[in-house]
Formats: C-alpha cells, structure tokens, sequence
C-alpha cells in the first residue's frame, strides 16, 4: 500500500490549492479515504473524509470551503480548497481505512502555508 500527496504550496489568504493523492497497492474503491492535517505545534486534525460510496463529510471549520471527491478509475482521491485562511496551514496527509491490507496508512504528506 502506497500514497504518495501533491499539490501543496503557499498562497495568500482567499486562495485555493487542490491537493491530490495517489494510491496504489490495494482495491481503492473498496476504501474510504480521509484527508486530516497537522499544524506545527498541534495535535493531528481530520478534515474531510470520502466512504466508498462517494458520501462525504467534513470537519466544521472547513465546510462549504473544502471539497473532496474521488477517481475510482485513477486511485487518486482530491481535496480542493478554496478561501483558504492562515488557521489552514499545515501538512496535510491523506489516510486510509482500517481495512487495507497491513492496517491504515498515511502517506508522506504535502505542505499548505497560507499567509495574510
């Protein structure tokens, strides 16, 4: 099992960034995949999650603001973000279900850093 994230950056506030993660190594249909985050100096955050079903849900802080969707097809599962704020910045992982083969993974990270 294998994810590898990518489309972090630095943009001002009232920016977007669409982070994508790249999974491989398992049945990625058969999975929810989650995206959480982790700002410096704090406890790991989940943010937004997608069931295999395609139904969605998100922590409160970003709804209407974040967007996740997935491409069965290309593994691939996406978090666009729009309207972004400095309290967004952070590393943001994506993470498996429990169920994979060998447990829940998460992969290496990519960095968001919002400024005012």
């Amino acid at each position: 099992v294998q994810l590898q994230e990518s489309g972090g950056g630095s943009v001002q506030a009232g920016g977007s960034l669409t982070l994508s993660c790249a999974a491989s190594g398992f049945t990625f249909s058969n999975h929810d995949m989650s995206w959480v985050r982790q700002a410096p100096g704090k406890d790991q955050e989940w943010v937004s999650n997608i069931d295999s079903r395609g139904y969605t849900y998100y922590t409160e802080s970003v709804k209407g603001r974040f967007t996740i969707s997935r491409d069965n097809a290309k593994m691939t599962v996406y978090l666009q973000m729009n309207n972004l704020s400095p309290e967004d910045t952070g590393m943001y992982y994506c993470v498996t279900d429990a169920t994979v083969p060998g447990g829940p993974r998460r992969g290496q990270g990519t960095q968001v850093t919002v400024s005012s």
